[in-house]
């Protein structure tokens, strides 16, 4: 990042490192730009615990998932905790939101792109949920590609609307299986021991 070591009391991400080549390494990045002491928080796309690398299914989901929201890699909750400890920040608190819900009982962050409508409850509600669910994503896609084909609509229009459509569908179902969160919150700080201080990447 274009600013000087130290520069900020505090710095937080919103669902946007997860598109970084390395967490390791933008952990990093926000590590040198704090100042000591200073606090980060970051709000994470990671895959669960429940999430099992041999099961092609789920594979499946994570690279749908990858491909339609421009992730090049997306962890797991214990890499991404091992990446803050490599970038040398002290993890004050880590806690998945979807889940832990303080006892309120709230629709599922995805309920808007599975098409159930009954967790609707106002029109702006019920709009964005029809909006997002796959039904519309088909009915726009086949719009998108009759526009392509007389030339009004960009080339690749309904491609790349079908890629996110796949991938909304998998941010469903992942989110369903809870092998998938958007909503995993973390809190690290800067440390402020000189011993702390020198640590190397």
């Amino acid at each position: 990042m274009p600013f000087a070591d130290s520069s900020f009391d505090a710095v937080y991400s919103f669902e946007a490192t997860v598109h970084a080549p390395s967490l390791a390494g933008v952990y990093s990045e926000i590590r040198r730009v704090l100042k000591p002491g200073g606090v980060v928080g970051i709000y994470e796309w990671v895959m669960t615990e429940n999430y099992d690398d041999e099961n092609v299914a789920h594979r499946r989901l994570r690279f749908d998932i990858e491909k339609a929201f421009g992730i090049s890699n997306m962890l797991t909750v214990s890499e991404t905790l091992k990446a803050i400890e490599s970038a040398g920040l002290e993890l004050e608190l880590h806690r998945d939101l979807a889940v832990d819900k303080d006892g309120l009982d709230y629709a599922p962050w995805y309920w808007p792109m599975s098409g159930n409508l009954s967790y609707a409850n106002n029109a702006w509600d019920l709009l964005s949920a029809l909006k997002k669910n796959r039904w519309s994503v088909k009915l726009v896609s086949g719009v998108l590609g009759l526009l392509s084909s007389v030339g009004i609509a960009p080339m690749g229009a309904k491609k790349m609307l079908d890629v996110m459509g796949k991938g909304a569908d998998a941010l469903v179902t992942a989110g369903n299986q809870e092998i998938f969160t958007p909503m995993y919150l973390l809190l690290a700080r800067k440390p402020t021991s000189s011993s702390a201080l020198r640590h190397t990447k």
